[in-house]
């Protein structure tokens, strides 16, 4: 064997070595349970509903997102962004999302996910609540609107900044679509918080309007999907996400 030239089977066991030690780091830890009573969501989107603007049209509301630690996070006004204080009430649905459905590349190299290059030009980050307080840092200096930039904004751009599902279109639709559909109610009250006040909106405006009111609650909830449908998939620069 050359002199100063180690064995080969000490190159393989180091080389081994090392991948261990990639996969050491980045190993996930045991989550917390869920605790609502404390407000505690770890590694959650959390949903409640807006006043106002949830009386006619339930299926909008306020979104948050949370650490691993459980703290939520969310984004309720310009260049702020809540820590524990969700705003607008506690949560009333939430789902848990999959750390190991995350990409949490070490380098450009070490990417699980599609969209390498992509992904490293938007921000990347080694664990969970990294991704979420870079996203911090950067609504930080964003101006708050409900129907350009919001909650929704803030949390499509955590999961764009994970690459969340391997996926970098999350936007206002996609993860209002993943909390409808994927969802949980934290409990029954939190249902009759979400949909008492439109119902009893719903039966005055029939009752001492009649039918055209239920036309034109329809056509401003219509009127509002269209606009961030529009915003989302047609103009592309119209939306934050």
């Amino acid at each position: 064997m050359p002199r100063g030239k180690p064995p080969i089977m000490d190159l393989k066991t180091a080389y081994d070595v090392e991948l261990s030690g990639s996969r050491i780091q980045h190993e996930l830890w045991p989550l917390d349970e869920i605790d609502p009573r404390k407000a505690k969501f770890p590694c959650c989107l959390v949903w409640t509903p807006l006043p106002v603007v949830s009386w006619l049209a339930p299926f909008i509301g306020h979104v948050g997102i949370c650490r691993e630690a459980g703290a939520i996070l969310d984004f309720s006004g310009s260049y702020f962004v809540n820590v524990e204080d969700f705003a607008f009430g506690a949560a009333a649905r939430y789902v848990q999302l999959d750390r190991e459905k995350c990409c949490f590349p070490p380098n450009l190299a070490g990417h699980k996910c599609k969209h390498g290059y992509q992904h490293a030009e938007f921000g990347t980050a080694l664990t969970w609540d990294d991704a979420l307080q870079l996203s911090m840092r950067h609504f930080e200096h964003k101006s708050y609107n409900l129907f350009t930039c919001n909650s929704y904004s803030f949390v499509a751009n955590c999961l764009n900044r994970l690459c969340y599902e391997g996926s970098m279109d999350w936007n206002m639709i996609t993860v209002a679509a993943l909390i409808l559909f994927k969802g949980q109610w934290v409990n029954s009250m939190s249902v009759i918080r979400s949909f008492l006040p439109f119902t009893v909106v719903l039966c005055l405006g029939l009752l001492l309007v009649g039918w055209p009111f239920l036309v034109g609650l329809f056509s401003f909830s219509l009127l509002l999907f269209g606009w961030f449908l529009l915003g989302t998939y047609c103009v592309k620069t119209l939306l934050e996400n």
